[in-house]
């Protein structure tokens, strides 16, 4: 896949997968950064639960038309959140069509 291995030629330990982002990568979770590019209404569930500790999460978060770029980490358990700028991001959907 060209973009992995640009970013991983760019950045060095990088991974890309294709497919449900809303259920994440459970298999090689805990993460330490996770970067989501389409907005969810709110954050999912499963991305947060991936998150390792100290962790930080990168999300637009919002409806259709408006979001916000958030930066959470998490700190002993829990999400501190850090609201960046408001964003336009295509919607988080399913495979079929449904938006989360």
């Amino acid at each position: 896949m060209r973009a992995q291995k640009l970013l991983s030629d760019l950045y060095g330990n990088v991974h890309v997968k294709i497919g449900d982002g809303y259920q994440g990568w459970p298999e090689a979770a805990p993460f330490d950064a996770v970067v989501v590019t389409c907005a969810p209404t709110k954050v999912p569930s499963p991305l947060v639960q991936q998150l390792a500790e100290g962790g930080r999460m990168v999300i637009p978060i919002g409806d259709a038309g408006f979001q916000e770029l958030v930066v959470l980490t998490k700190q002993k358990g829990r999400l501190v959140q850090d609201r960046i700028v408001p964003v336009r991001f295509v919607p988080m959907v399913d495979s079929a069509g449904k938006t989360y």
